[in-house]
């Protein structure tokens, strides 16, 4: 819990014989960057996640909005457990959705087409799409607006809020929901989970650890129901590396 100045304690050593451990990707293992394909991610990281996996005896996984062939791409080197599109796609655990979401190509023009209106940037997925006001946060309320008209008229879509970006996922999915299947795996059962994430998106999957005995771990600034906190992702990969070293 929070001290009596409002601020988070940094999270304890992690305890590889009983914990399983939950990462969000961007801007939480790597940066942020101007565009979703500007990232930056450190060359040891893939290795890292896989040693630390090893010691994990395979209770490790990557929970992201991203889709799954981007994580794949990214994280070339690491082969355990990934969740794309907010718990619509998946690696190493049956696929949660079969098909891809009803008029989910119409929608996304109809994004892209907004963004381009709008001089913003459109981001491609494979289960929905994004549109980002980080160039332009003045717009936020008329991105917001759209895109909760867009979502109105597409029911099997839901509107997702992001950092500088809102974006629209299929509906009935969430990234607590993909911690709920993935502790139902052989290698998570019995460990208490540690999930760690940066932005609104990961609350719900924050609260998710918190609940079922674990605890959560918020990067960066801003209001979260997580225990404990690190300042930025260069602290999250310390901590990590602090794990593996221990």
């Amino acid at each position: 819990m929070d001290d009596s100045t409002g601020v988070k304690p940094t999270p304890p050593a992690l305890n590889l014989g009983r914990e399983a451990l939950f990462l969000d990707f961007d801007g939480c293992l790597v940066d942020i960057a101007p565009t979703p394909d500007a990232i930056k991610v450190p060359d040891a990281l893939p290795r890292v996640l896989q040693d630390l996996s090893a010691r994990l005896n395979g209770a490790l996984a990557i929970v992201s909005g991203r889709s799954l062939h981007e994580l794949e791409t990214f994280l070339q080197g690491f082969d355990g457990p990934m969740v794309g599109s907010h718990g619509a796609e998946a690696r190493g655990m049956t696929a949660p959705m079969a098909h891809q979401p009803a008029g989910l190509s119409e929608l996304q023009q109809e994004m892209a087409s907004f963004a381009t209106r709008s001089g913003l940037l459109y981001e491609h997925k494979s289960h929905g799409g994004a549109v980002h006001f980080r160039s332009d946060p003045a717009q936020q309320t008329l991105v917001e607006g759209f895109a909760q008209d867009l979502a109105a008229r597409h029911g099997d879509f839901a509107v997702q809020p992001a950092k500088m970006a809102v974006e629209l996922r299929p509906a009935g999915f969430s990234k607590d929901g993909a911690l709920a299947l993935l502790s139902e795996l052989s290698a998570f059962a019995g460990r208490r989970p540690v999930y760690a994430g940066d932005d609104t998106t990961d609350e719900p999957a924050l609260a998710w650890a918190e609940d079922h005995g674990g605890f959560g771990v918020k990067i960066g600034a801003g209001h979260s129901v997580a225990r404990f906190r690190l300042d930025a992702p260069s602290q999250l990969r310390a901590w990590l590396m602090a794990a593996l070293e221990g």
